[in-house]
């Protein structure tokens, strides 16, 4: 499994806009791919997120962390950096990936807290989000 694994990471890892077009290297034709804002299957599809995160974010890049590997299935934990307005951001998740017989991913599921990650820390939206948090966490003396 990690002979399919360490090239797809790699290629997360040095993905590029024009990279974006190897997608079908590493994914099956009707791979589902899903985020907390995508629910998308095929290759051109996840190509189309992957265009979408280089058009709206300046310099985004993943850095792969930890990796467990099980039969057909990996989980592997990442941070995506990325600079938005001239601030940059860092998201804290991991992926859950299926391989088929034929070592192409068949799903592709990240896993993250967009509140926490993403939301919280923008100026307008993150301030109500924020608040809840403050609201509802235990208060440990």
């Amino acid at each position: 499994m990690s002979s399919t694994l360490e090239p797809l990471l790699a290629w997360y890892a040095s993905l590029t806009p024009y990279s974006v077009a190897r997608a079908g290297e590493f994914y099956a034709a009707g791979a589902q791919f899903r985020d907390p804002f995508n629910d998308v299957r095929g290759v051109p599809a996840i190509e189309a997120v992957l265009r979408h995160m280089f058009a709206h974010s300046d310099n985004p890049h993943f850095i792969i962390g930890e990796r467990i590997v099980q039969h057909q299935q990996a989980f592997v934990t990442w941070t995506f950096v990325c600079t938005l307005r001239g601030k940059v951001y860092g998201v804290v998740g991991g992926t859950h990936f299926r391989f088929g017989a034929d070592g192409l991913v068949t799903l592709h599921r990240d896993y993250w807290d967009a509140a926490e990650e993403l939301l919280q820390k923008l100026p307008v939206v993150g301030a109500p989000i924020r608040w809840l948090r403050r609201r509802f966490a235990v208060k440990l003396n």
